[in-house]
């Protein structure tokens, strides 16, 4: 099972809830403040971090950012900028822990994120 945790400014419930939506009993989700959110996955305590926020990058992943450094952090998305499904695939094959996004965008990438992060983790 993933451990997975939701911090970033904004819809973390929403977030919480896709996430639960397309991983089922193959995740645990767990909603955290910012910095909870980043001390969890600096303490191994969560496998992967999602985080919403206006800009994507910003207050969706400023904390974990901190915490775990700039390789290990991903946006996926940005006002008027979603990576490709394949491109997301690829920050996920790459060893990405933490990936960000416009809340705007939570829809299209979660889904895609989660699937390849499954197929990952088999």
């Amino acid at each position: 099972m993933l451990k997975i945790v939701v911090g970033g400014q904004i819809d973390k419930k929403e977030v919480a809830q896709l996430i639960e939506k397309h991983g089922g009993d193959k995740v645990e989700v767990v909603v955290k403040s910012d910095l909870d959110a980043a001390m969890t996955m600096k303490n191994d305590q969560a496998d992967y971090y999602f985080g919403a926020c206006n800009t994507g990058g910003g207050g969706a992943l400023a904390m974990v950012i901190a915490m775990l450094g700039r390789p290990n952090c991903s946006t996926v998305s940005m006002p008027g900028n979603i990576m490709s499904d394949e491109k997301i695939r690829e920050e996920v094959k790459a060893g990405k822990k933490a990936f960000g996004f416009t809340a705007k965008h939570k829809d299209t990438v979660v889904p895609v994120i989660l699937e390849e992060l499954l197929k990952e983790n088999q």
